[in-house]
């Protein structure tokens, strides 16, 4: 999903409950409003526009296949880049240096995957959905139920951490109500889905990249302003900072080093103040690299595009912008370290999702104190631009999965008009949209963040297996693909079920216990008479009701501790996807399959026997 986007939307959605504990930011809402407004009522002409061209089903999944490679990359960036990477990577760099920058590193090397393996294949030899590229050469029916099934499962997964995201991130930004903004976002979601479909999603994906680019690069000029654009000087500031030097001898003291100084300041641009495990490093890398190429929604894009080399292009294209815009988010997380400080961003939020808003206000401000406030409003719109514009492009991956794959091709066994077609597409969009809303209100008191890895885990572990054995190995088949969905869909979970990212109440006991017992032990250590200051006081009440109310407590499965100890399975899941997926197809050979294969290599090398493209 991106976040995703992973560990980013992770960080990110674990942190949003937190915001506001020792500070706040607020964004003056006459403004904010404001910028919302006109970016509702530009989206929305879109979707007016939008709805007068579209009449078929190509028209509704596909933009009719008239989206240019420029266009298409812009909306893969859009739809790629969300909340989470543009809040999260800037807040992970001004708060952990170096470490932070890897991850953004992580985004942008996995559309390389994307571009050598599935990009023009999938274009070529698909249709509309995941279902399609699977089920050309093999029993078509259960196939595209158990593609249809994971399709749903992942969009399910990372449509509700974007839905809660979005409603905390409202209502702490600008004071809107949760529910509220949860209906909000929905509303608008459905209806630039069942009126525009794929081109409405398409145009306000490309508005969110433009915006999103714009205000990152104006931060970015006010940044390097401050250093008098010259790197060296950037840089020596951050060496220099006495609060990035102090922050950093904090985070080092943890593990029992003492630096100070320059050496500090040094050592926020080195590797490993915050990723500390090797192995999950690896893991999360392998899925997210591998986890984009085989998310629906991505793969979706392909089918949008008149040619091979358009496809290729919007790759291309996408690269560019989404390596542009983490080039611009390390300014922008470096630059909140320099002139927010690390201490003024975790006083506001101890996971540093708000450093670039804070940034905004602060550069704004020095301008005068209304360009704080516009800069600020301006950003939380982006960021409301980004959560709309993805969820938009994962509603109509769902709904293409069971209105295309299920409806149209299961139970009416393909024979549906396109009149049939649409209303099934525009209704299915309806309920699952609605369904998005519903899930997010009652996920509003949940941890949701291990949603965002059982996005990835499935998309790389169970997806992206079945579809590369289905374009490049002739002896693949209706069972391997069975198996190699089943298995690495549910090896995704069940790992991620039982390992760090879900909650464990013990655990959060025995971490109070120990809060505890220090606070015991200073108090103890006081003068007869003394007592603990009001922050230390504070920490013992509260260390002691978290104590009483997690003391024996277990997870949703019943376990007092992680049984797998990495917060990404894809080290595990992924090779288990391609096993099954390969012992499948070797266990029931299928002739059929085998004999179609030529096809395949034809049609995906080629593109012949795609649909002429319609122009937008």
């Amino acid at each position: 999903m991106k976040r995703l986007q992973l560990f980013l939307m992770t960080a990110f959605l674990l942190a949003l409950p937190n915001l506001a504990l020792a500070a706040e930011i607020k964004a003056n809402k006459t403004i904010t409003i404001s910028f919302f407004l006109v970016i509702i009522a530009i989206t929305l002409s879109v979707v007016i526009w939008s709805a007068k061209r579209t009449k078929t089903a190509a028209d509704f999944y596909a933009a009719g296949g008239g989206i240019t490679g420029t266009q298409n990359g812009w909306a893969i960036a859009g739809d790629y880049m969300s909340a989470a990477s543009f809040l999260g990577i800037s807040g992970m760099i001004s708060l952990y240096g170096y470490d932070g920058f890897m991850y953004s590193v992580g985004w942008l090397v996995a559309y390389i995957t994307v571009l050598l393996i599935v990009a023009e294949p999938c274009r070529n030899a698909g249709k509309y959905t995941l279902g399609d590229i699977l089920a050309f050469r093999t029993q078509p029916k259960p196939v595209r139920a158990v593609a249809a099934i994971s399709t749903v499962a992942v969009s399910t997964f990372y449509l509700t951490a974007q839905m809660v995201g979005a409603g905390k991130l409202m209502a702490l930004l600008v004071g809107f109500n949760y529910t509220m903004s949860i209906v909000g976002v929905g509303i608008l979601m459905i209806g630039y889905v069942v009126f525009g479909g794929m081109t409405a999603t398409t145009w306000v994906q490309i508005i969110k990249a433009g915006l999103l680019m714009s205000g990152a690069a104006l931060l970015s000029v006010l940044v390097g302003a401050k250093a008098g654009f010259n790197p060296i000087q950037f840089f020596s500031d951050i060496v220099s900072s006495p609060n990035i030097q102090d922050h950093v001898s904090k985070l080092l003291l943890r593990d029992g080093i003492t630096m100070t100084g320059e050496a500090a300041g040094q050592r926020f641009l080195e590797p490993a103040l915050f990723m500390k495990a090797p192995l999950d490093q690896i893991s999360l890398g392998m899925a997210l690299v591998l986890g984009t190429a085989g998310m629906p929604h991505i793969l979706m894009r392909f089918f949008t595009v008149p040619t091979a080399q358009a496809a290729r292009k919007s790759v291309i294209i996408a690269m560019w912008i989404i390596g542009m815009f983490y080039v611009l988010t390390t300014l922008l997380g470096f630059g909140a370290a320099i002139h927010v400080t690390p201490q003024g961003i975790t006083a506001v939020d101890a996971g540093g999702n708000m450093a670039t808003l804070l940034l905004a206000q602060q550069l704004g401000a020095n301008i005068a104190p209304v360009v704080g406030d516009i800069f600020l409003a301006f950003l939380c719109s982006v960021a409301f631009a980004t959560i709309l514009a993805v969820v938009s492009g994962l509603v109509l991956a769902a709904s293409a999965a069971i209105a295309h794959d299920i409806y149209v091709n299961v139970i009416k066994d393909g024979h549906a008009d396109q009149h049939e077609q649409v209303m099934a597409a525009r209704i299915t969009s309806l309920v699952v949209g609605a369904m998005g809303i519903v899930i997010g209100i009652a996920a509003e008191k949940q941890n949701v963040a291990h949603l965002v890895a059982l996005a990835f885990a499935v998309a790389s572990s169970g997806n992206l297996p079945v579809v590369v054995l289905s374009l490049f190995w002739r002896r693949f088949n209706t069972a391997g693909v069975i198996c190699g969905l089943v298995v690495g869909t549910i090896a995704s979970i069940g790992l991620v079920m039982v390992s760090p990212n879900m909650t464990y109440p013990q655990r959060v006991a025995d971490g109070a216990k120990k809060v505890i017992a220090a606070m015991e032990a200073k108090q103890a250590a006081l003068p007869a008479g003394a007592v603990l200051d009001e922050k230390d006081a504070k920490a013992l009440v509260k260390a002691k009701d978290d104590f009483a109310k997690n003391d024996g407590g277990t997870s949703m499965l019943g376990l007092k501790a992680p049984l797998f100890g990495l917060k990404n399975p894809g080290i595990v899941s992924i090779p288990l996807g391609f096993l099954a997926a390969i012992l499948g197809a070797l266990a029931f050979r299928e002739k059929r399959s085998e004999e179609m294969f030529d096809e395949v290599y034809v049609r995906q090398n080629t593109g012949i026997g795609m649909a002429k493209a319609v122009d937008h």
